[in-house]
Protein backbone atom coordinates (compact mmCIF):
# COMPACT_ATOMS: atom_id res chain seq x y z
CA UNK A 1 0.00 0.00 0.00
CA UNK A 2 1.19 3.53 -0.76
CA UNK A 3 -0.10 7.02 -0.31
CA UNK A 4 -1.49 8.79 -3.35
CA UNK A 5 0.52 11.66 -4.73
CA UNK A 6 -0.96 15.14 -4.96
CA UNK A 7 -1.38 14.66 -8.72
CA UNK A 8 -3.30 11.42 -8.16
CA UNK A 9 -5.77 13.15 -5.81
CA UNK A 10 -7.30 15.08 -8.72
CA UNK A 11 -7.61 18.25 -6.67
CA UNK A 12 -9.78 20.95 -8.16
CA UNK A 13 -8.40 24.34 -9.02
CA UNK A 14 -10.05 27.33 -7.34
CA UNK A 15 -12.00 27.99 -10.53
CA UNK A 16 -13.08 24.34 -10.85
CA UNK A 17 -14.24 24.42 -7.24
CA UNK A 18 -16.27 27.57 -7.82
CA UNK A 19 -17.90 26.01 -10.91
CA UNK A 20 -18.70 22.69 -9.18
CA UNK A 21 -22.20 21.67 -8.14
CA UNK A 22 -22.39 22.30 -4.42
CA UNK A 23 -23.97 20.37 -1.61
CA UNK A 24 -27.13 22.43 -0.86
CA UNK A 25 -26.03 23.09 2.72
CA UNK A 26 -24.90 26.29 4.42
CA UNK A 27 -22.99 26.24 7.70
CA UNK A 28 -23.90 29.10 10.03
CA UNK A 29 -21.42 29.98 12.79
CA UNK A 30 -23.18 31.62 15.75
CA UNK A 31 -20.69 33.75 17.72
CA UNK A 32 -17.75 31.37 17.49
CA UNK A 33 -14.70 32.58 19.46
CA UNK A 34 -11.84 30.54 18.05
CA UNK A 35 -10.20 31.44 14.76
CA UNK A 36 -8.91 27.89 14.56
CA UNK A 37 -12.48 26.55 14.75
CA UNK A 38 -13.55 28.96 12.01
CA UNK A 39 -10.68 27.87 9.79
CA UNK A 40 -11.46 24.22 10.42
CA UNK A 41 -15.10 24.71 9.41
CA UNK A 42 -13.95 26.36 6.18
CA UNK A 43 -11.67 23.43 5.45
CA UNK A 44 -14.48 20.93 6.10
CA UNK A 45 -16.89 22.99 3.97
CA UNK A 46 -14.37 22.82 1.13
CA UNK A 47 -13.95 19.06 1.54
CA UNK A 48 -17.69 18.40 1.16
CA UNK A 49 -18.41 21.16 -1.42
CA UNK A 50 -20.72 22.97 1.01
CA UNK A 51 -22.56 25.86 -0.62
CA UNK A 52 -21.46 28.54 1.84
CA UNK A 53 -20.53 29.58 5.36
CA UNK A 54 -22.26 32.38 7.27
CA UNK A 55 -20.14 34.08 9.91
CA UNK A 56 -22.30 35.78 12.52
CA UNK A 57 -21.83 38.19 15.41
CA UNK A 58 -18.31 38.24 16.80
CA UNK A 59 -17.22 35.17 14.82
CA UNK A 60 -13.79 36.03 13.36
CA UNK A 61 -13.65 36.66 9.61
CA UNK A 62 -10.98 36.13 6.99
CA UNK A 63 -8.44 37.24 6.15
CA UNK A 64 -6.52 36.39 9.29
CA UNK A 65 -3.42 34.25 9.67
CA UNK A 66 -4.95 32.19 12.52
CA UNK A 67 -7.98 31.32 10.38
CA UNK A 68 -5.72 30.56 7.42
CA UNK A 69 -3.57 28.29 9.61
CA UNK A 70 -6.38 25.70 9.78
CA UNK A 71 -8.36 26.65 6.64
CA UNK A 72 -5.31 26.07 4.40
CA UNK A 73 -6.74 28.25 1.63
CA UNK A 74 -10.40 27.15 1.93
CA UNK A 75 -11.41 30.76 2.60
CA UNK A 76 -10.49 31.36 -1.04
CA UNK A 77 -12.74 28.59 -2.35
CA UNK A 78 -15.76 28.45 -0.04
CA UNK A 79 -18.26 31.29 -0.45
CA UNK A 80 -18.83 33.10 2.82
CA UNK A 81 -20.87 36.02 4.06
CA UNK A 82 -20.95 37.98 7.31
CA UNK A 83 -24.07 38.96 9.30
CA UNK A 84 -23.98 41.20 12.39
CA UNK A 85 -26.27 38.70 14.14
CA UNK A 86 -27.30 35.10 13.64
CA UNK A 87 -30.96 36.15 13.78
CA UNK A 88 -30.34 38.33 10.69
CA UNK A 89 -28.64 35.40 8.95
CA UNK A 90 -31.55 33.08 9.71
CA UNK A 91 -34.11 35.59 8.38
CA UNK A 92 -32.08 36.03 5.17
CA UNK A 93 -31.67 32.27 4.71
CA UNK A 94 -35.38 31.62 5.28
CA UNK A 95 -36.22 34.31 2.73
CA UNK A 96 -33.87 32.48 0.35
CA UNK A 97 -35.74 29.19 0.81
CA UNK A 98 -33.59 27.36 3.37
CA UNK A 99 -34.79 24.98 6.05
CA UNK A 100 -33.00 25.99 9.27
CA UNK A 101 -31.64 23.45 11.76
CA UNK A 102 -29.59 24.08 14.89
CA UNK A 103 -26.96 21.59 15.96
CA UNK A 104 -27.93 21.49 19.60
CA UNK A 105 -28.99 19.20 22.42
CA UNK A 106 -32.57 20.34 23.00
CA UNK A 107 -36.02 19.01 23.74
CA UNK A 108 -37.33 17.29 20.66
CA UNK A 109 -34.00 17.23 18.86
CA UNK A 110 -33.54 14.55 16.20
CA UNK A 111 -30.54 12.26 16.37
CA UNK A 112 -28.22 12.83 13.40
CA UNK A 113 -28.26 9.12 12.56
CA UNK A 114 -32.10 9.17 12.33
CA UNK A 115 -32.30 11.97 9.74
CA UNK A 116 -33.24 11.77 6.10
CA UNK A 117 -33.39 14.55 3.53
CA UNK A 118 -37.19 14.63 3.54
CA UNK A 119 -37.17 15.32 7.30
CA UNK A 120 -34.66 18.12 6.83
CA UNK A 121 -36.55 19.63 3.90
CA UNK A 122 -39.75 19.75 5.94
CA UNK A 123 -43.30 20.24 4.77
CA UNK A 124 -42.29 22.90 2.29
CA UNK A 125 -40.02 20.40 0.52
CA UNK A 126 -37.15 22.88 0.62
CA UNK A 127 -34.08 21.86 -1.29
CA UNK A 128 -31.53 23.80 0.76
CA UNK A 129 -30.61 23.39 4.41
CA UNK A 130 -28.73 25.67 6.80
CA UNK A 131 -27.19 24.19 9.94
CA UNK A 132 -26.27 26.44 12.84
CA UNK A 133 -23.24 25.68 15.00
CA UNK A 134 -23.22 27.53 18.31
CA UNK A 135 -20.71 29.20 20.54
CA UNK A 136 -18.08 26.95 22.13
CA UNK A 137 -19.45 27.57 25.64
CA UNK A 138 -23.10 28.58 25.38
CA UNK A 139 -24.17 26.78 22.17
CA UNK A 140 -26.79 28.16 19.80
CA UNK A 141 -28.41 31.32 21.18
CA UNK A 142 -31.98 30.86 22.52
CA UNK A 143 -33.32 33.64 20.23
CA UNK A 144 -31.92 31.74 17.26
CA UNK A 145 -33.35 28.39 18.42
CA UNK A 146 -36.85 29.88 18.33
CA UNK A 147 -36.43 30.57 14.60
CA UNK A 148 -35.24 27.08 13.68
CA UNK A 149 -37.26 24.33 12.03
CA UNK A 150 -35.70 21.91 14.50
CA UNK A 151 -32.56 20.72 16.22
CA UNK A 152 -30.16 17.98 15.25
CA UNK A 153 -28.23 16.22 17.98
CA UNK A 154 -25.08 14.17 17.51
CA UNK A 155 -25.60 10.95 19.51
CA UNK A 156 -22.91 10.59 22.17
CA UNK A 157 -22.29 7.86 24.73
CA UNK A 158 -19.48 9.24 26.86
CA UNK A 159 -19.48 11.40 29.96
CA UNK A 160 -18.93 14.85 28.39
CA UNK A 161 -21.78 14.97 25.86
CA UNK A 162 -20.14 17.82 24.02
CA UNK A 163 -17.85 18.14 21.03
CA UNK A 164 -15.62 20.91 19.79
CA UNK A 165 -17.43 22.87 17.08
CA UNK A 166 -14.87 21.88 14.46
CA UNK A 167 -15.44 18.19 15.23
CA UNK A 168 -19.23 18.63 15.31
CA UNK A 169 -19.12 20.45 11.97
CA UNK A 170 -17.05 17.66 10.43
CA UNK A 171 -19.49 15.00 11.59
CA UNK A 172 -22.65 16.90 10.61
CA UNK A 173 -21.43 18.18 7.24
CA UNK A 174 -20.21 14.71 6.27
CA UNK A 175 -23.58 13.17 7.20
CA UNK A 176 -25.50 15.85 5.28
CA UNK A 177 -23.28 15.40 2.23
CA UNK A 178 -24.05 11.66 2.38
CA UNK A 179 -27.79 12.37 2.68
CA UNK A 180 -27.69 14.60 -0.37
CA UNK A 181 -25.98 11.90 -2.40
CA UNK A 182 -28.26 9.14 -1.11
CA UNK A 183 -31.62 10.84 -0.60
CA UNK A 184 -31.85 14.15 -2.46
CA UNK A 185 -32.79 12.53 -5.74
CA UNK A 186 -35.81 10.89 -4.09
CA UNK A 187 -37.23 14.21 -2.83
CA UNK A 188 -39.96 15.29 -5.23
Amino acid sequence: MRKLSMDELNRKTVEEFRQSDKTPVTAVLDNIRSMHNVGSVFRTADAFLVESVCLCGYTPRPPHRDIHKTALGATETVHWVYYPSTVEAVHALKKDGYAIWAIEQAEGSIALNKLNWATLAGNNNMQKVAVIFGNEVSGVDADVLELCDGCIEIPQSGMKHSLNISVAAGIVLWELAKLVKNDAMTVQ
